[in-house]
C-alpha cells in the first residue's frame, strides 16, 4: 500500500490514554504518524505491526528543546511533510496551593506549557518552510476542561492549561492567512485513563485541609479507585473526534470533548456573561468623562466580530 498522499501526524505523549488511542486510530485510518514518548520501547508492538512507511516512533522529552528539534529533523528526513501536530503530553498535580513545592509546579509548566510552546514554534517553521507553499497545517493543543474551569487541589495543573489556551488563541490570531497554519484547542472531560494514577503527582494535604474541605472532596473524587467511575468519555471515541475535526475546513477555537466538558464549558461561559451583565455599570464607570460606555462597548463588540 502506498501512503504517499496520506496525511502525516506528529503526536506527543503516546505511551497511554488519549495519545496511544490517537496513534492507533491514525494508523487504522491508513494515515502516517510520528509517535513520540519518553520510552519508545513501549511501542515496539506497534512497530512490529506497521511498516516504517506509516509509523515512526521517536524518543521525546518535551522539556528538552534539542530533542524537539531532533524530532522535527526526523520528520523532514523520514516523511518530508507534516500535516497535523498534536501536543498531548501532560500530567496532573493534585495538591493544595500551599502544599505544592515551587520546583514541582514549575516543572508542570515545563511539560504542559513550555513543551507545547517549543513544539508549536518548530511546527510553524516546518509547515511554512518545509511543506509546499500555502499547504500549511494544523496544530492541536490538548488542554482540558480544566483549562476553562479551575478546581480546588488542581491549581497548578489548571494554571498550565489556562496558559496553554491563551497562548494558542494568540498563535491562531498571529498566523498570516496565506500560510494556512491553523490551531485548535481540544478540551477533554474525564475519560478512562491512567491520568489519576500513573499520570498524577500527589502531595499530602496540610492538616488544615480536612476531608470535607473543597480540596479534600476533590482528592476523594480523583482517587484512582473512584476517578474512572466518574468519567463519561472513552479515549478511542475522543481520538476519532480529533481525526474528524482535523479533516474539517472550518474549526472552532475550542472543542470540548465529552458531554461533561461540553456542559462545563457552556455553563461557565453563561456564568461569565451573566456576571459581566450584572456588573456592567461598574465596568463603564471607569471610563474617562464624556465617554458613552454602552455605545463604546457596542462599537468594540462589532469590531471583534471581524477578529474571531
Amino acid at each position: 500500500m502506498s501512503f504517499e498522499n496520506t496525511r502525516v501526524w506528529l503526536v506527543t505523549g503516546t505511551s497511554s490514554g488519549l495519545g496511544i488511542a490517537l496513534v492507533k486510530a491514525i494508523l487504522a485510518a491508513g494515515e502516517r504518524v510520528i509517535a513520540t514518548l519518553r520510552v519508545p520501547e513501549k511501542l515496539k508492538h506497534l512497530e512490529a505491526e506497521y511498516s516504517p512507511a506509516q509509523l515512526l516512533v521517536q524518543r521525546l522529552d518535551v522539556t528538552k528543546v534539542a530533542e524537539i528539534k531532533a524530532v522535527f529533523d526526523a520528520a523532514r528526513t523520514h516523511f518530508g511533510r507534516l500535516d497535523v501536530v498534536v501536543n498531548n503530553a501532560g500530567y496532573g498535580i493534585l495538591a493544595e496551593i500551599e502544599a505544592t513545592p515551587d520546583e514541582d509546579a514549575r516543572y508542570n509548566f515545563e511539560v504542559q506549557f513550555w513543551g507545547p510552546v517549543n513544539i508549536t514554534r518548530e511546527a510553524i517553521k516546518f509547515m511554512r518552510d518545509v511543506n509546499p507553499a500555502g499547504h500549511g497545517g494544523l496544530i492541536i493543543n490538548v488542554s482540558s476542561v480544566g483549562g476553562y474551569l479551575a478546581n480546588p487541589a488542581l491549581s497548578f495543573y489548571n494554571a498550565s492549561k489556562f496558559a496553554l489556551e491563551g497562548f494558542t488563541q494568540a498563535f491562531v490570531r498571529e498566523m498570516p492567512p496565506e500560510w494556512n497554519i491553523r490551531g485548535l484547542i481540544v478540551e477533554p472531560g474525564g475519560f478512562e485513563s491512567e491520568w489519576a494514577s500513573g499520570s498524577m503527582q500527589t502531595f499530602p494535604a496540610p492538616p488544615e485541609y480536612g476531608p470535607t474541605s473543597p480540596s479534600g472532596v476533590m482528592r476523594t473524587v480523583l482517587e484512582p479507585v473512584n476517578a474512572n467511575a466518574h468519567t463519561l468519555g472513552v479515549p478511542e471515541k475522543m481520538a476519532a473526534a480529533i481525526i474528524r475535526a482535523a479533516g474539517e475546513k472550518k474549526l472552532p477555537l475550542r472543542l470540548p470533548l465529552g458531554s461533561e466538558s461540553w456542559a462545563i464549558v457552556r455553563g461557565q461561559a453563561q456564568r461569565t456573561l451573566r456576571e459581566a451583565n450584572e456588573w456592567e455599570e461598574v465596568s463603564h464607570s471607569t471610563n474617562r468623562d464624556g465617554v458613552d460606555g454602552p455605545q463604546a462597548a457596542a462599537g468594540i463588540m462589532e469590531m471583534l466580530k471581524n477578529l474571531f
